[in-house]
C-alpha cells in the first residue's frame, strides 16, 4: 500500500505523528527503522527557527535513515513561515508539514496551532506563501474544526488543495475536545470526499483493530499514529505489516525490547547530553516498561537518577529476572 505525496511515493501509508517532546530523532530513527511509511518532526515555532535557537535547530536535525522526514512547522505569519520551511528544506527536510492543529493553550494563544481554522484567509496566505518558498512538497495538519459548531476540515482542505498542498491530516476531534473525548473517525470523511490529494486519519490509534476501523469509517488514505507509538516504536511498522497482509505481528520478544530501549536511551544521551538524555529519556522507559511486573516501583526508583550509567544499570537489573522466568 504506497502512499505518494507530491513526487514522493512512501512504502506503506503509516505515519508517525509530530509530537513535542517525544517524536524527536532518536525515537524517529528507531520508528522509521521498525517500519514506518514517513515520520514528522516534533513541531516547530517558525520565529524561533529564523532566530536560529540552539534548541529549535536540534528538533529539526535529521539524518539519513529517516528519509523521507518531515519537519511540522507553526506559526501565523507568512513570510516568517515560508523562511522557515526555507531553512529546513537547506537542512535537508524532504517534506514541510503545516500545524493548524496543535490545541495547546500557550500556541492558540499566539494564533497559530489550531486557532488559524477559525481565520480561513491568514491560513490561505500561509499555505500559499509555504508552497510558493519551496521545491519539496507542503502538507497539512489540522483537527475537525475549532469546536462542534464550527467543524470546517472540508472547506480548509479545499483551499489547501488550491493552494497547492500535497497532503493533508487530520485529527478527528475539534480544538475544543483537545484530547478527551473520542476522535470522530467517520467526520474524516468529509475531507476526503472534498478534495482530491490524500487524506491521513490521526486520533485513537493504538491497535490493530483501531487502524483497520479508522480507515474503514473516514475513507482515509493512511493512518497517522502518535500516543500509540509510546514505548512501542515497532508499532506503526507493525500496523503497516498488518494493513498490507492482514496479519497481526507479534510485539518483539522481551529481550529485544530491552535491546531498543538500551538503544532507544543511548541515543538520547549522544544527542542531547547527559543531563537533557537522562530527563527526558526516562519517560520513555517508563513507557517501554508499563504493564510489567514491578514496573510502577522501578519508574519511581528511575525517576530519580540523573546519571546515565545508573538508569542503564537499572534498567538491566529490573528485565533481568523478567528474562530469566521467560526463559526457564
Amino acid at each position: 500500500m504506497p502512499l505518494r505525496i507530491g513526487p514522493l511515493t512512501l512504502d506503506n501509508p503509516v505515519v508517525l505523528a509530530p509530537m513535542s517532546g517525544v517524536s524527536d530523532l532518536p525515537f524517529r530513527r528507531l520508528v522509521k527503522r521498525c517500519g514506518a511509511g514517513l515520520v514528522v518532526s516534533e513541531m516547530i515555532a517558525s520565529q524561533a527557527m529564523i532566530r536560529a535557537n540552539r534548541q529549535t535547530m536540534k528538533m529539526s536535525t535529521s539524518c539519513a535513515e529517516e528519509f523521507p522526514m518531515a519537519v511540522q512547522l507553526a506559526g501565523c505569519e507568512p513570510e516568517v513561515m515560508a523562511e522557515a520551511a526555507k531553512m529546513n528544506v537547506d537542512r535537508g527536510a524532504a517534506i514541510i508539514d503545516i500545524n493548524m492543529g496543535c490545541p495547546v493553550k500557550k500556541v492558540v494563544n499566539g494564533d497559530a496551532g489550531s486557532a488559524l481554522m477559525k481565520d480561513e484567509a491568514l491560513a490561505g496566505r500561509i499555505l500559499d506563501a509555504v508552497v510558493k518558498a519551496v521545491p519539496v512538497p507542503v502538507t497539512l495538519k489540522m483537527r475537525t474544526g475549532w469546536d462542534e459548531r464550527n467543524r470546517n476540515a472540508p472547506a480548509l482542505a479545499r483551499i489547501a488543495e488550491n493552494a497547492g498542498i500535497q497532503m493533508v491530516t487530520v485529527h478527528g476531534r475539534t480544538r475544543s475536545q483537545l484530547y478527551t473525548g473520542h476522535a470522530d473517525w467517520g467526520f474524516i470523511r468529509q475531507v476526503k470526499d472534498a478534495v482530491s490529494i490524500p487524506v491521513i486519519g490521526n486520533g485513537d490509534v493504538t491497535d490493530f483493530d483501531d487502524a483497520r476501523a479508522l480507515l474503514e469509517q473516514s475513507g482515509a488514505d493512511g493512518v497517522m499514529i502518535g500516543r500509540g507509538s509510546y514505548g512501542r516504536p515497532w508499532f506503526p511498522g507493525q500496523v503497516a505489516e498488518y494493513l498490507r497482509t492482514g496479519q497481526r505481528p507479534e510485539d518483539p520478544p522481551l529481550a529485544t525490547q530491552l535491546a531498543v530501549l538500551l538503544e532507544h536511551f543511548d541515543a538520547m544521551i549522544e544527542h542531547y547530553g547527559e543531563d537533557t538524555g537522562c530527563r527526558l529519556g526516562r519517560k520513555h522507559v517508563a513507557w517501554y516498561t508499563k504493564g510489567l511486573a514491578g514496573s510502577a516501583e522501578f519508574r519511581a526508583a528511575v525517576n530519580q537518577s540523573l546519571e546515565a550509567d545508573q538508569v542503564r544499570r537499572m534498567i538491566r537489573e529490573f528485565y533481568d529476572p523478567l528474562l530469566q522466568r521467560l526463559a526457564a
